[in-house]
This record gives structure tokens, sequence and C-alpha cells, in this order.
């Protein structure tokens, strides 16, 4: 009976009657307290989304796999010191991790959370020693930093190690297999009288299943890093423009648009009884390589070739929420109303308790410039999931474009207890100092920021930015040339750099950068105003009225059209009758 019982539990598990389950199994437990059944019981339960309950029965056991699950109960609950002390006690230093990989795995996590970074990656690294395709203790490795090449971790003499293990347990599972046939086939049969298809039925799963972990996200970017979010997650609101000496991104650069930067062949014919599973198999493939791809994309603040890869990635599997937040960041940053508001539409109506969801909802308000609702949203995306440091990160942005820089930071930090990692957050806490005019601290969280993200010419820029403001104009030049370097379609490095050469009366190759950028971006304001002021500098005063005239001609903001007006009809007054605050503002 009991093996009846056990089997019919298995099904129900399989087929997802989660509540069944749980009823069958307690009666299980009722009648064979052992504590095997025990443990079925607690599988149940957290298949049932029942942790505490899973946590009440398991207090105490000692026996590997109880201790796990044990530990994973405690891990959705968030009770993580309990968790550790299941999966590795304080009183027995030389116990086995339960549960072999996937307990390393866990162990890592908790030692992630809990800010032991060195601790985390030995675990991951030990999981991967013993599991070389459990890819999340890599992705784990990826997101502190330290993974080693992906070509060497999953490497041929890794793969070939791994058949032999799987010939090697197959030909055991399938010995033991046959003589436990054997022996229950005949008690079974003797003690029940059942039919031979229902002796079958009662064999189809004998071993238990154990829930998968809770998801653990990165920015970002995913970039994320992740996010972590980023530039590629820096995605949301744009930044509030700062009048105050320059220092923000000039505030007529607000409504640029990003800018941007299959193969063929007759294949040999497959037979046709195959077709279904290679067309299975190769959307799965394409749909987690494809977002992979957008999010590298979306971290080289690429959006055209973000959007391409995740609205494909979308296409193949629409019901998949993985980097949806980071897609919906990415229309944001595209102007894509329309699309993001069906987006987000989409993705409440599959499921409404996801925070990618909520993030994608925030977004469309962001882009409205409706920061407040939009605030409400990503804070429900953190209240759904606090371990998503791209959502705290997102709402670190909306605090910031309402100036309320206070809270702006205490979201910042948050998402950074999250994932330490998550370099969009660091980028945000350089712009709420550069803002506050805190060059030193502004320089060193933008350094940390491309410390993470190299390859960013956005945080190259930003960081020239704070470079400049502290007065260190080679060092800062310097770096405005490696982010145009990093990418030449980006405008607002070669804004920064004619800036900064203004800065060191070097007029006429100011203005060659300016011409530069007037082949990308010919249709700002902010730079014709600059050039206005150069010719002025220069004294060819009937090209600096022409410059200003056209800035006001493209209609700057409200704030902008005055400072240019000041600007242009002082052009004929002598330099030492103007206000230097004055000649500072353009």
């Amino acid at each position: 009976m009991e093996t009846l019982m056990v089997d019919r539990v298995h099904g129900s598990l399989r087929l997802f009657m989660h509540r069944n389950a749980v009823f069958l199994c307690e009666r299980l437990c009722a009648q064979f307290p052992a504590e095997t059944n025990v443990q079925l019981l607690a599988t149940c339960y957290l298949h049932n989304n029942q942790p505490y309950a899973a946590y009440h029965i398991l207090k105490g056991k000692k026996l590997p796999e109880s201790r796990y699950l044990f530990a994973m109960s405690c891990f959705r609950m968030n009770l993580l010191r309990e968790a550790e002390e299941a999966l590795c006690p304080v009183n027995e230093p030389n116990i086995e991790v339960p549960s072999g990989a996937t307990g390393h795995y866990l162990l890592g996590v908790i030692y992630r959370y809990t800010g032991r970074v060195e601790a985390a990656a030995e675990q991951f690294v030990q999981a991967l020693t013993l599991d070389p395709l459990l890819w999340a203790a890599y992705e784990e490795l990826c997101i502190l930093g330290v993974a080693e090449d992906a070509n060497e971790c999953f490497s041929e003499a890794t793969a070939l190690r791994l058949q032999q293990e799987l010939t090697s347990t197959s030909n055991v599972e399938k010995s033991n297999f046959v003589n436990e046939n054997r022996f229950l086939s005949s008690n079974v049969s003797a003690s029940f009288g059942d039919s031979p298809k229902q002796i079958k039925q009662m064999h189809a799963n004998t071993s238990a299943e154990v829930s998968g972990y809770p998801h653990v996200k990165s920015t970002a970017l995913h970039m994320q890093n992740g996010a972590p979010s980023n530039l590629s997650q820096f995605d949301t609101p744009s930044p509030t423009s700062t009048q105050a000496s320059g220092i923000a991104p000039p505030p007529l650069f607000r409504n640029m648009h990003a800018y941007q930067n299959t193969t063929g062949g007759n294949a040999p014919s497959k037979p046709k009884v195959n077709a279904p599973n290679l067309t299975l198999r190769r959307k799965y493939i394409d749909e987690a390589g494809l977002k992979k791809v957008g999010k590298t994309y979306f971290e080289l603040v690429n959006y055209l070739e973000a959007d391409h890869f995740f609205e494909l990635a979308h296409r193949l599997s629409p019901c998949t929420l993985e980097g949806m937040d980071i897609y919906s960041t990415v229309l944001y940053h595209l102007n894509e109303e329309m699309r993001l508001s069906y987006l987000a539409q989409d993705l409440v109506s599959i499921d409404r308790l996801s925070p990618q969801a909520w993030c994608a909802v925030g977004n469309c308000f962001a882009l409205r410039k409706d920061h407040e609702t939009a605030l409400k949203n990503f804070q429900r995306a953190v209240q759904l999931d606090s371990r998503v440091a791209y959502a705290h990160t997102l709402c670190g942005h909306e605090y910031s474009a309402l100036e309320d820089y206070e809270n702006s930071i205490k979201l910042y930090r948050s998402a950074l207890q999250v994932d330490e990692r998550h370099y969009n957050a660091w980028y945000g806490l350089g712009v709420v100092y550069l803002r506050q005019e805190k060059f030193e601290f502004a320089e060193h969280h933008f350094r940390r920021a491309f410390q993470i993200n190299p390859c960013s010419s956005v945080l190259m820029c930003y960081l020239g930015m704070a470079l400049h403001a502290l007065k260190r104009n080679e060092e800062a030049l310097e770096m405005m040339e490696k982010a145009i370097f990093a990418d030449k379609k980006n405008p607002l490095p070669k804004y920064q750099k004619a800036l900064i050469l203004l800065g060191l009366q070097k007029y006429p190759d100011a203005l060659d950068e300016l011409e530069r950028l007037k082949e990308i971006a010919p249709h700002e304001s902010s730079m014709y105003a600059l050039m206005g002021k150069i010719y002025k500098q220069l004294n060819i005063l009937d090209k600096a009225v022409f410059c200003f005239g056209i800035a006001l001609d493209l209609k700057p903001p409200a704030a902008d059209v005055a400072i240019i007006k000041s600007a242009m009809e002082k052009v004929h007054l002598p330099d030492e009758l103007m206000d230097d605050d004055d000649d500072d503002e353009i």
C-alpha cells in the first residue's frame, strides 16, 4: 500500500496536481511516518508554495536530503542563517553539503545574498566541478565577475566525462530496476491482485522530485548583468537636467532618440519524424541565445540591435517573462510608446505577480513623464520580489527624476545590497552626486561602474564629465576619446569633449569636434548654442549670431530659450562687460 501511495503522489506532482499530492502524502505520512515519506511531503509542500509547512515538518531532521529540503524551505522564507546552518552546520564542520552540486549552488546563493562574495564563488566553482551542466552556477559566477571562459568550463573533455558517468549510471539503474521490478511485481500482484497495466503504472516514477530554486535575478544587465540597470539598464527615466555649471547631460539632448549602431543555406534534410523535436529544440536554444545577445547590445547602449533580438525572442516564446524588464527599457529608450504599452499589457495579462510586468508598466509611465505613477509601479515590482536589483534601481531613477535625491540614494544602495556588481546602481549614485556637485563622490561611483562594465561609452563619458568637474581636464579628455572610440555614433561624448576643449581655450579643436557631431545629430539646439559661444570667443560675431539663431529655430526647452536669447543679445558686448554666470550657462 505504501508503494502505491508513493506512486500516486509522484503522479500528482508530475501532472501539477499539487493539492492532491499534498493530501495523499499527508495520508501516507500518517500511516507510514518514515523520514523518506516526510521528505516527499516536504517536496509536495514546496511545490504547493507552502515553505512554512515544509519548514515545520523537517526541523531537526538529520538525513542529507532532509537537510537540503529544510534549507530550501528556509531560503524561500528568507531565513538565510537557518538555511546556511542546515547545509553547513557550525558544530559539524566536516559534514558534507547535501545534494551535491545543487546543495553547493544553494549555499553559494546564500553567501552571495549575505555579502560573502569569495565564499560564494568557491561554492559555485565546487558546484560546477560536481556538475558542469549546472548552468545556474556559471551564471552566478558571471554575476560575481569571476567566471572562467565558457569554452573551458563546457569543454569536450567535460562532455566526454559526463557521457561516461551517464553510461555508468544508466547501467546501474537498469540493473536495479530489473531486480526491483521482479520483487515488486510478485509482492504487489499477490497482495492486491492488480492487473499488469496497473502494476506498470505503479512503477512509473519511483524517485522524489525536489522543487527548483526560486529564480535568482542579475541587470542589466542582466546588465545584466546587469542591468543589474543599466546604462544598459541605466535605462529608464532620462536624467533630469541641471542648469548648474553644465554638469548634467546637456538639457537639449533630452529628446535625442537612441543612436544606431540569418544566414541561409541548404542543409541536408532530416527524417520527418525528427522534425518536431528539432523545431522544439531550436526554439529553446534560439530564445535563450537571442535574449543573451539582446542584453549584451543593451549593455553596450545599442538599443536598435537589442530591440531586434529581444523582439525575435519574444515572438518565439511570448509567455516567457525573463528579460522582459530589460526589453521594456529598450523600448523606453527608443521612444516606442505604443509597443511598450502593448508589451506591458501583455506581460500583466500573463502574470500579474511578476516583477517584470510591473517594471514594463512603470517604464510606460516614465516615458510619458508621469514619474509618480511610474514610481508606484516600480515599487510594486520591488514588493513582489525584493531580490530584483533592477527594480530597486528603476525606483532610484524615478526619485532622481523627481529630485528626491535622499530616497534615490537609498534605493540605489538597496540595489547594491542585492547585487554589488549592479553597475547601473553605481551609475545612478554617480549621477546624483554629480547633480549635487559632490564631484569626488561622483567620480568614485562612476569609476566603480566603469570597472564592472568597461565597454560602455556612456559610462566613460560620465566618468569624463566628473573628471572635468574636478578640473582634471587632461584625464577627462582622454576618457572622452575612449568613449568616442567605443561608440562613434554616441553624440554625448563628442559634445562633452567640445566643452572640455572650450574650457582649455582650444577653440578650433572644439569647433572641429562640433562639426563632426553635426553629422550625427544635426538638429540639436545645444550644439549650435555652443558653436555660437565659440564663434563669439573667436570674435566671428556674424557666425555667432547665425548659430544662436539656428539654436532658437530648433525649439529648445523654455529654460534654454531664455539663456540662448540672452547670449544672442550680448554678442556685441565686450567680454569684460559680460557676466561670467551668463557666459557659463550656455
